[in-house]
This record gives structure tokens, C-alpha cells and sequence, in this order.
């Protein structure tokens, strides 16, 4: 951004604030009440972690949630992609802002009485749909909708990580599947991959099908379904297949780290090539996701009705 932009910006600021010094208050008292009692008051692990602190130290690697860190970033790119809409909107208020903010206070409540972290997280989201729908109506709300619940996939659901161990069994099965019928042999129990040719033996562990690379699919499936889709039944049909895809980027992955142990050995498949596979994964995945929303965009030819004895044609002779 040039001086001359930053310039512009600012003024802009200044007299949106010199304009409307009521609602500039709002908004100032609503973010420093969010940072108080977000970032400041600790209520966790004996005191000494705020709800901010506490997630920021369960979006690791080891949580697999990682991923996390960077959806405040997505979100004010979903903003500033729908800022035509929100400039278009036109400003209101609803008193059913209210019931929102009662149930983020509540879920922010319990969470801090049963030291339930993802709790008081959960309530985020909940108070700020509430308070913009309160605050600025149901045009704005309705334009915001999807970036504020977004916010939801900061929560870290690790407990789902034992519902994802039966993925492991049927990716597992699927790529075996695939490669038995293109002509590399394997013996498969469990999650346990055997070449027929003894050229390479592989155990399929959480890593390779687990939370992580579902919840990040998720992710990219909600933002994809946004973006692309202009019916809501489509933008949820394509969430709710996120699963799908999930499973069919892994066993794609699991399929060419077999193909690069068979021909290449175990050392290399299981080392270099499987650090950089997860690659592999998202590619799939993503290839199926395009494929399943140009599905549901298919417009099927009009049925042609034949003509009744009313419309039949007539001829002269």
C-alpha cells in the first residue's frame, strides 16, 4: 500500500469516526472487551492461561491442529472477498441479536466454571454473529454469517481422533484394492501392508488418515463451497462431503507411496517420498472436490414433450 493509499485509507477512517462517533465507540468498547476477556483474564491451567494462550499452545503439530493459526487470516480474507455484499447491505438492527449473545455469555460461563476450554472457544463465534446481528442488522449478519462460523474450526475437536481410526481400515483397504487390480500384489491385515514380492512392508498409522488431514479438508471444502456455489443446499452438500474426500485423498496417497516402494524400495517410499506425499493427499482430494461441484452444477437437457392429440400438427394435402 502506496503513502498516498495509506493517506486515503485513514481519512477515511477518521471520518467515518467524525461521522458516526456512537458507533465508533461500540465497536472500540466491543474489541477491547473481546481482548479482556479472551487474551487478559486466565482462567485455565491453574490460572495462568487465558483462552487465547491456551489454544494458541493446542494448535501444534502434536494435536494436529496446526492448521488453526492461520484462520484469522482466512477470515479477513473472506471479509474483504465479500466487501462488495457487506457495502451493499444496508445497516438495521435485530433484537434477536440478543439470543446469541446470550448463548455465547452462557457457553463462555460454563466454559470458565468447568475449566472447559474449547468451551469459552466455541463462544467466540456465538457472541460476534450476535452482536454484529444486534448491532448492524440481518442484511450485514447474513453477509458475515460464513466468515464468523468459520471461526468455529479454531476449536481444537482432538477427541475425534479415535472416531478417524476406522478411516486407517478403509483407506487402507481401498488402496490395496487399487493396486492389486493395476498389478502390484500386496497382502493387507489391518492396517498392515505387505508387497506379495517382499519389496516392501508398511504399517498405516494416523498420520497418513487422520483428523489432520480431515479438518483440513474441511476447511478448503467450506471455503470452496463459498466461493464457488451460488445455492446453500450445494455449499452444504459439498461440506458434508468433506469425509468423502478425506478418504479418497489418502488412499490416493497410500496408492503411490506402495507404487514408489514397489519400484523404487521401502527406504525411499517410507522416507523422502512419504515426508512429501501429504502433498499427494491434497491434490486428490482437491481434484474430487472440483469434480464433485461440477456435479452438482450439471443442468440435465430439458425433457421434450411429444405433441397431444390438441397440438398435433396438420397438414394440407
Amino acid at each position: 500500500m502506496n503513502e498516498a493509499a495509506k493517506r486515503n485509507w485513514f481519512q477515511h477512517l477518521t471520518d467515518s469516526t467524525r461521522r458516526e462517533p456512537l458507533t465508533a465507540l461500540l465497536i472500540a468498547t466491543i474489541v477491547a472487551t473481546f481482548v479482556y476477556f479472551f487474551g487478559v483474564v486466565h482462567l485455565f491451567t491453574n490460572g495462568r492461561l487465558s483462552t487465547f494462550t491456551w489454544a494458541w499452545q493446542a494448535w501444534t503439530p502434536e494435536t494436529n491442529y496446526e492448521h488453526a493459526k492461520i484462520i484469522p487470516i482466512i477470515v479477513a480474507f473472506l471479509i474483504w472477498y465479500d466487501r462488495d455484499k457487506l457495502r451493499k447491505s444496508p445497516i438495521g438492527s435485530s433484537h434477536w441479536g440478543w439470543l446469541f449473545i446470550g448463548i455465547g455469555l452462557f457457553l463462555f460461563v460454563a466454559g470458565a466454571r468447568t475449566l472447559q476450554a474449547r468451551l469459552t472457544l466455541t463462544a467466540l463465534p456465538i457472541l460476534l454473529f450476535g452482536i454484529v446481528l444486534y448491532a448492524w442488522g440481518k442484511a450485514v449478519a447474513r453477509a458475515l454469517l460464513f466468515p464468523i462460523a468459520f471461526l468455529l474450526f479454531m476449536v481444537p475437536l482432538n477427541f475425534l481422533t479415535q472416531a478417524t481410526f476406522r478411516l486407517q481400515f478403509l483407506e487402507t483397504g481401498i488402496a490395496s484394492a487399487i493396486c492389486n487390480l493395476i498389478g502390484i500384489k500386496v497382502d493387507t491385515v489391518g492396517t498392515v501392508v505387505n508387497s506379495a514380492d517382499n519389496a516392501f512392508h508398511f504399517q498405516v498409522d494416523e498420520g497418513c488418515s487422520g483428523i489432520r488431514s480431515l479438518m483440513a479438508i474441511a476447511m478448503f471444502s467450506a471455503i470452496y463451497g463459498h466461493l464457488t456455489q451460488n445455492k446453500l443446499w450445494k455449499k452444504v452438500v459439498l461440506f458434508a462431503a468433506s469425509l468423502l474426500f478425506a478418504v479418497i485423498g489418502n488412499a490416493g496417497r497410500l496408492v503411490t507411496v506402495f507404487i514408489v516402494g514397489r519400484f523404487f524400495g521401502q527406504d525411499l517410499a517410507g522416507g523422502p517420498y512419504h515426508a512429501v506425499s501429504g502433498f499427494i493427499s491434497f491434490a486428490c482430494a482437491f481434484i474430487a472436490m472440483v469434480l464433485f461441484g461440477k456435479l452438482l452444477n450439471i443442468k440435465l437437457p430439458a425433457v421434450k414433450r411429444s405433441p397431444t392429440a390438441k397440438e398435433a400438427p396438420t397438414y394440407d394435402y
